[in-house]
């Protein structure tokens, strides 16, 4: 911390601005050593400023640029920092930096920007991990929840969480501590009483993980079935665009096509497969192994039948491999004579939602889409997306504090001695302290930062 970093801040590549931003109480220093501003004018406080970043000691100009210095403590790391907005050249940048480390600047780890934002208390540990899903957001919807939780939705409820820990800490200690004194007795009762309503508040958080995690990740869908039930079709109608070939020769995919794109605001990694049949076909053969290893990394499966004609082995067999996997069942080409009892693909898959299609004329497209949107949300009004846990390390760390308070009540229940209570609810209270990064190790702080990029 006592340092100044510097690293580059914007994308490797060629770009019409590239910035160099550097942290730390020499920051100012080192601009006035390589900038030297029109007329010689000195750069003020929260001033663009235009002029050269110029190496003195050869006397040659690296670049031109805009360069601003912002006092500590109203920035993003709380210290003094300064961005030098050069052309997007790598070359301009890498000459740019080299002259800031030259000048005593350290190069900066990844994400030391933003631990130096978390350690000098402007951020915690919440708000730092929306940093790098900010920057990594797929979709809208990651992108607004990373917005909402860098502003500290998700952390006011933790912290709200612990604020009632730490009332019933305090309670306990003094009906321990203090037991002759002249205080209200605190009753298993109301011990109870709390530790239940604590209990929901955490359980409400982690029943939102698995939608934070898919918002956050994207949902993995594949398409699968026999050859020429219209696989390819869907796709492309779900793409908005011929994708895949389509023809009526069966086996046209042998391999399987991944596209990515959005549906009601949420990322798909969509896969079409190939055609899971018996073959001989060495290359076929390849393509259909691929498919059922794509069809194992899905969280959800889309399973493509032709209505025109009757459930064939090949069919059965596919209905085996699924069993209760979450997965659409559509029964295609609704336009010729229908052969398929949806009854009886009801009663084959009974969790599975079947949906009736023309894919080649986008017939049920939009109830496709309704159903991956149900399928993420759960059935839940989506106000209050920013309540969603989005990583895994935040529900691990709910779900032991979760563990901790229903041990809690069990011990209420037997009427342990408060001295044991005491024990499980300030682990509770140390637990949800790691969410957001007031009782975390240094070690976690290091992990969680590693993930960044340089510069931010």
């Amino acid at each position: 911390m006592e340092n100044t970093i510097a690293a580059i801040a914007t994308a490797y590549g060629e770009g019409g601005i590239g910035i160099v931003r550097i942290s730390g109480d020499r920051a100012k220093g080192i601009l006035d050593q390589i900038f030297v501003g029109v007329n010689d004018k000195p750069v003020r406080n929260r001033y663009l400023a235009y002029g050269h970043i110029m190496d003195q000691d050869a006397d040659k100009i690296i670049d031109e640029a805009l360069v601003s210095y912002m006092k500590g403590p109203k920035t993003y790391t709380t210290e003094d920092v300064v961005e030098i907005n050069c052309h997007g050249s790598i070359i301009s940048l890498r000459k740019t930096l080299e002259l800031v480390l030259r000048k005593g600047a350290i190069l900066a780890e990844p994400g030391e920007f933003t631990k130096r934002a978390f350690l000098n208390g402007r951020l915690d540990l919440i708000q730092a991990e929306a940093v790098i899903d900010l920057i990594r957001a797929k979709s809208d919807k990651s992108f607004e929840i990373s917005i909402n939780q860098l502003e500290g939705s998700l952390s006011k409820k933790v912290l709200e969480i612990r604020k009632m820990l730490l009332e019933l800490l305090i309670k306990l200690a003094v009906n321990i501590d203090y037991p002759d004194e002249d205080i209200e007795e605190l009753t298993y009762k109301e011990i109870k009483k709390s530790l239940l309503q604590i209990s929901d508040m955490i359980e409400i958080l982690i029943s939102t993980a698995e939608t934070g995690r898919l918002i956050r990740e994207g949902l993995a869908v594949s398409i699968i079935g026999k050859p020429n039930v219209g696989k390819s079709s869907l796709m492309n109608a779900l793409l908005r665009e011929s994708r895949a070939i389509v023809t009526e020769i069966p086996g046209t995919t042998r391999d399987t096509i991944e596209e990515f794109l959005s549906i009601k605001g949420i990322a798909i990694k969509l896969t079409d497969t190939a055609g899971i049949r018996d073959t001989e076909d060495t290359i076929e053969k390849i393509g259909i192994a691929k498919s059922k290893e794509s069809f194992n990394k899905s969280d959800l499966i889309i399973f493509v039948l032709d209505g025109s004609s009757e459930l064939s082995r090949e069919d059965g067999e596919i209905i085996e491999i699924i069993g209760k996997r979450k997965s659409l069942v559509l029964i295609n080409k609704g336009d010729l004579e229908q052969k398929i009892d949806t009854k009886q693909i009801e009663k084959l898959i009974p969790e599975a939602k079947v949906i009736l299609t023309i894919a080649t004329e986008g017939a049920g497209i939009n109830a496709v889409e309704k159903e991956i949107e149900e399928l993420v949300y759960g059935g839940k009004v989506k106000q209050g997306e920013s309540m969603l846990v989005s990583n895994v390390r935040q529900k691990n760390l709910l779900e032991k504090a979760g563990q901790a308070i229903k041990e809690a009540i069990a011990q209420t229940e037997a009427f342990v001695a408060m001295d044991f209570l005491e024990i499980d609810v300030k682990t509770a209270w140390e637990l949800l302290g790691e969410i957001v990064g007031e009782t975390v190790s240094e070690n976690i702080i290091d992990e969680v930062f590693a993930r960044f990029c340089l510069g931010k």
